[in-house]
């Protein structure tokens, strides 16, 4: 299947001259979601690892089906004010502002193997906030698993010391 063809463009969303790459398509369709999943777990399956962690809310469509095929726990990175236990956090800067994610402060133990799974791969600065939530918590970043990459905006090379691996990437 070519899984690059299902995803939907949207020009101009949320400002002008982006092009938003949009997964809905992919995941109301069934074949087109059964192999996202299956070539995500194919990247996956390469690596030793105890849990997949994801950031709302993508990344949880994506990580728990591959969790439950793969027998991996999941753990899940929210926005600020999200998670009902004691949490840590994490603030970035964004191009248009900033954010806070936060994780449980006992969801990941020492020395655990992580894969970090999400959507879409843009500039890396949300990526390298979770890996930072994850390596707070001593976890070991084993991997990051994305569906999308966006290559034109070198989120890649922002996350050199890490294994990352797309499953469909777009060039400008």
């Amino acid at each position: 299947m070519d899984l690059k063809q299902a995803f939907r463009h949207v020009p101009d969303f949320p400002k002008a001259g982006i092009d938003f790459i949009d997964i809905t398509t992919v995941l109301q369709d069934p074949d087109s979601l059964v192999c996202a999943v299956d070539e995500l777990c194919k990247r996956a399956e390469k690596y030793d690892f105890d849990l997949i962690v994801s950031p709302e809310s993508r990344g949880f469509i994506l990580g728990t089906p591959m969790c439950y095929k793969l027998h991996k726990g999941f753990v899940p990175v929210r926005k600020k004010g999200k998670l009902p236990a004691e949490t840590i956090s994490y603030e970035y800067d964004l191009e248009y502002g900033s954010a806070v994610l936060e994780i449980h402060k006992d969801a990941i133990q020492k020395g655990q193997k992580v894969i970090l799974i999400d959507d879409l791969l843009a500039t890396g600065g949300t990526t390298l906030a979770n890996i930072k939530l994850i390596e707070r918590l001593g976890g070991v970043v084993v991997a990051v698993v994305c569906l999308v990459e966006l290559t034109y905006l070198n989120g890649r090379k922002r996350l050199s010391e890490y294994n990352v691996e797309s499953v469909v990437t777009f060039e400008e």
